[in-house]
């Protein structure tokens, strides 16, 4: 990382940071390009171990990108504000907090195991405790991307 007077290296702020922000941008590889998508998510974050996931329609294009190559990048972010810089254009930025990542990414099959993964997006996503059961989870596709490796970031606005 250049700016490692911006790292994040706190565990509880990399969980805060997870806990304030509602969606991932999920990095697939297609081909020449990569494809990005957004998604809400759930984590569970275990000794350092950041596992995401995500739910979506069980076919189409993200779906096909993963069965092909589980090579899979994240990015989430929260808190973006502006930092003004007056009339000096090169004096402008951004608050911001960050976490990128690299990872593999899976389509879970067990109707058990996408029934706790569901359970485990809809806390994130909602603070709420609900019940999934197996022929509801049954109805989606859900994807678990292993982060092997992630970074983060962040910069706060300024004391006036």
């Amino acid at each position: 990382m250049r700016r490692k007077d911006r790292e994040v290296t706190d565990m509880g702020r990399i969980i805060a940071i997870l806990d304030q922000a509602r969606i991932v941008h999920l990095g697939l590889v297609d081909g020449e390009a990569p494809y990005v998508v957004p998604l809400h998510y759930g984590y569970k974050m275990e000794e350092g171990k950041l596992t995401l996931y995500m739910h979506g329609a069980r076919e189409g294009h993200k779906i096909d990108l993963i069965r092909a190559n589980p090579n899979a990048f994240i990015e989430i972010d929260c808190n973006e504000k502006l930092i003004a810089g007056g009339d000096l254009a090169c004096s402008y930025g951004s608050a911001y907090a960050s976490i990128m990542g690299r990872g593999k990414a899976c389509l879970l099959e067990d109707d058990a195991e996408k029934a706790q993964a569901l359970m485990i997006l809809m806390k994130s996503q909602t603070g709420r405790d609900f019940e999934i059961s197996e022929k509801m989870a049954r109805a989606v596709a859900v994807i678990r991307v292993d982060v092997e490796s992630y970074s983060a970031k962040e910069r706060q606005m300024p004391a006036e």
